[in-house]
């Protein structure tokens, strides 16, 4: 099943998580920005080469390269042949824009906009759950992934923890407060081309996927 979906949602929500069930089940690349930047500059493709450029003085990567490098992935086979799923692509209005001319030009379209849903405060709450142990790094959440005794680290031992600067609440705050920025008008974007769907994602993993599945079916049979 050939499918062409981004998927969207806050830090913390998920995604990740439903990206990798997605591409279990249904078999479509998961594209994520990272990865493919990585891979056009570890092939030193043209336009990897001319991300590193900026990259390597520490310049923000313009949108015509960054749209440069997500053209050169959609046309590859596995593509071609099972669709995309692009996470943390687009970012912003002109790039949504390029990746409408990218598709209409490759006589392709986009099937649905996923998006998982989850109140900022459960986010600030998920996001700062986050330590780690001192003495040999094991990363450990509050909330999802406690250690086995309270206090005391699985991994050796230890009960020295620490949290980093990046997950503590204000900081939290700070960074959902900057993705809901940019996020809203890429959500309006897509309610307005009829392929948004947005899934409640304060639920149990298998329970979003189902609501995930539902959406991926519909789309596939229309």
């Amino acid at each position: 099943m050939a499918l062409n979906l981004i998927l969207m949602g806050l830090p913390g929500a998920g995604k990740g998580t439903q990206a990798q069930k997605i591409d279990d089940e249904y078999q479509v690349p998961h594209i994520s920005t990272g990865d493919i930047f990585r891979e056009a500059m570890a092939n030193e493709t043209e336009m990897g080469l001319a991300a590193k450029a900026y990259i390597d003085k520490g310049e923000l990567v313009p949108d015509e390269v960054t749209n440069g490098i997500v053209r050169e992935r959609l046309s590859q086979p596995d593509v071609l042949k099972n669709g995309f799923m692009l996470d943390g692509y687009p970012r912003n209005l002109d790039q949504a824009a390029a990746l409408d001319q990218m598709l209409a030009d490759s006589k392709r379209h986009l099937d649905a906009v996923i998006n998982i849903d989850v109140d900022s405060a459960v986010l600030v709450d998920r996001l700062s759950a986050r330590f780690i142990c001192r003495v040999c790094g094991a990363t450990y959440n509050r909330i999802s992934n406690p250690p086995k005794v309270e206090g005391t680290c699985d991994v050796c031992g230890s009960h020295d923890f620490y949290q980093r600067d990046d997950d503590k609440p204000e900081t939290v705050k700070n960074r959902l407060a900057v993705n809901i920025k940019m996020n809203t008008p890429l959500v309006d974007y897509y309610q307005g081309q009829g392929v948004l769907h947005t899934i409640n994602g304060q639920r149990k993993i298998d329970d979003v996927f189902e609501d995930v599945s539902t959406v991926l079916q519909s789309v596939s049979e229309s």
